[in-house]
């Protein structure tokens, strides 16, 4: 039987939402849509760049508090509120995760929760680490 552990960002739409900023089931890791949200702030507005790669750390934060590394992810996902900002956000990507090159996925969306808010990423990894027990 593969336990469940949860890890919360602490973040205001957790609760609100019900759901968690992070899942780990046995070996694999689903972490939830990560924006540029900092203490309750959208931090860089207009540079989704630097959205990109609050975003990312966010995601690879929650995935280690989970018991993974970045070498473990194996799917990403950007939802881009433009497709001017693909560039941007492309290669702040590949700045945190192009050494693992997991496969991924780049769309562009009419918005997002915050108007401010440029870029949201997901990831998905395998983690080769046992899970603790709790």
């Amino acid at each position: 039987m593969s336990v469940r552990r949860v890890d919360a960002s602490g973040g205001p739409w957790e609760d609100a939402f019900g759901y968690a900023r992070a899942v780990r089931v046995g070996d694999q890791v689903h972490v939830s849509g990560c924006t540029a949200v900092v203490d309750g702030a959208v931090t860089h507005p207009g540079d989704a760049g630097a959205q990109a790669l609050v975003a990312l750390d966010a995601a690879l934060a929650a995935l280690t508090r989970l018991g993974g590394t970045d070498a473990d992810v194996v799917r990403t996902r950007m939802y881009v509120t433009d497709r001017a900002h693909c560039e941007a956000v492309g290669r702040a990507h590949g700045s945190r995760l192009g050494a693992v090159r997991p496969a991924a996925t780049m769309v562009v969306v009419a918005g997002l929760l915050d108007p401010a808010m440029l870029v949201e990423v997901e990831l998905d990894a395998v983690v080769t680490t046992p899970q603790e027990q709790s």
